[in-house]
């Protein structure tokens, strides 16, 4: 399982600057999702080879009338209870503030590794100002600047030192399938209805499942472990925030599933906590198969309701449209199973493997006949293709002048991959590199 990093600090420190550069400069796959409250993202990177999920929280101030900013306070203190390490981040220009002692009192209780992060150090003459900080009571202690990545990799090198060492999830080899989605939209009962009993407690009480459990399916010719990520943990003297947990729940039941089965409630709509979601299995590379559970309930359906319902989804997570969208109700069991095979064909198709002369035989001839466009004068020549030995399906594509291949005929490339090879449900990474 991933370590989690949050950065935590007073408004206005450059904590989004920071967890911006963090994410950008890694030459692995990163990501980074909007979270649902103001001011907080999600974001994936590494860092000598170790990975870590990266929480930006709002900033923290102590006894504000301000209803965001109360609401803010509350995540960043869930966000400290979840974390693994914390990086602190203050400003050097303003100096010691009271908001950072309260901060920092916070901190000292959360009994977690503190690293201590001074920012806007950039030049000789703000190394001395820094020393008050100090004052705050913390060993790890860091200048650098967000703006230019000065001083982050003394950071970062000592950072993920102090980060646990995960046990692997599972030696199992078989395919993980997590159930994930907003609470109360019906995960565990999904569950529930697939393996014929009431395996998970199941209320109208959003936040009812409390750990994430992996149950063993084996029925119908399918074999696969199912993980519902409903995990609202309850936590001692921290409020719960259930969408916060959620999210965090599923940031690390997608990071280690093949395929994510993203169940929303159809009367709630697909909004924006969904998508959230959805892009972030989608930046991880993993399977999705959309379930728009509660069908039933929805009020005037029309004979074209369903499939205005699916236009409007595919809007809404485009360009990757190519996405299997199930409508279902769990509690009559409309349509369940036809989910679970769907998931099963998504996983086929993550796992497919594409023979190079097959690849090569279809590929080619579509790229000499709509090659790249010429850029400065010069031209692209792709004489080969292969598929990569990752996990999920990734191309690459040998030519003269990598450089010069754009993202529009990348996507093209992508399409033709999907019209000619069933990758449904799946994100294709293509790469283009120099022969």
């Amino acid at each position: 399982m991933m370590s989690i990093v949050a950065v935590v600090g007073r408004p206005n420190v450059g904590k989004s600057t920071f967890f911006n550069r963090l994410i950008q400069r890694r030459e692995a796959i990163v990501d980074a999702v909007s979270g649902v409250t103001r001011d907080r993202h999600y974001g994936k990177s590494d860092w000598n080879g170790k990975e870590f999920s990266l929480i930006d929280t709002g900033g923290y101030v102590k006894g504000s009338d301000d209803i965001f900013e109360a609401e803010i306070d509350k995540q960043v203190e869930l966000a400290i209870d979840e974390a693994d390490a914390i990086i602190f981040m203050v400003d050097v220009e303003s100096g010691v503030t009271g908001m950072d002692q309260e901060v920092a009192k916070l901190l000292r209780r959360s009994k977690k590794p503190i690293f201590l992060a001074i920012n806007k150090v950039d030049s000789a003459s703000r190394m001395n100002d820094a020393l008050e900080f100090y004052s705050l009571g913390f060993e790890n202690q860091y200048t650098l600047s967000s703006i230019n990545g000065s001083g982050t990799g003394d950071l970062l090198d000592d950072l993920v030192k102090a980060l646990p060492e995960r046990e692997e999830q599972d030696d199992s080899e078989l395919p993980r399938f997590a159930v994930v989605g907003r609470p109360n939209a019906g995960k565990s009962s999904f569950i529930n209805a697939l393996i014929g009993k009431d395996r998970y407690i199941v209320t109208d009480i959003a936040g009812t499942t409390r750990d994430s459990i992996d149950t063993k399916y084996n029925r119908f010719g399918f074999e696969f472990n199912l993980v519902d990520t409903a995990g609202i943990r309850k936590k001692s003297k921290v409020k719960e925030d259930l969408e916060f947990y959620s999210v965090m729940r599923s940031v690390r039941a997608i990071e280690h599933c093949d395929v994510i089965i993203l169940v929303f409630d159809a009367t709630r709509g697909f909004d924006g906590q969904v998508e959230n979601i959805f892009w972030l299995a989608q930046r991880n590379n993993k399977g999705i198969v959309i379930l728009a559970n509660k069908w039933d309930l929805v009020e005037d359906k029309e004979s074209s309701s369903v499939k205005d319902y699916e236009k409007y989804i595919r809007q809404q997570i485009e360009p990757f449209v190519d996405v299997p969208i199930v409508f279902v109700s769990v509690l009559t069991k409309q349509r369940i199973y036809k989910a679970i095979e769907t998931a099963v064909e998504v996983y086929q198709n993550r796992s497919k493997k594409v023979k190079t002369s097959e690849l090569n035989d279809v590929m080619l001839p579509i790229i000499q006949n709509y090659p790249p466009p010429a850029y400065k004068a010069k031209y692209v020549k792709i004489k080969f293709c292969t598929q990569l030995p990752t996990p999920y399906p990734s191309f690459a594509f040998f030519c003269n002048l990598p450089q010069y291949v754009k993202d529009p005929y990348k996507r093209f490339i992508e399409n033709k991959l999907r019209e000619n090879f069933d990758f449904t449900g799946v994100p294709i990474t293509v790469y283009f590199r120099k022969k």
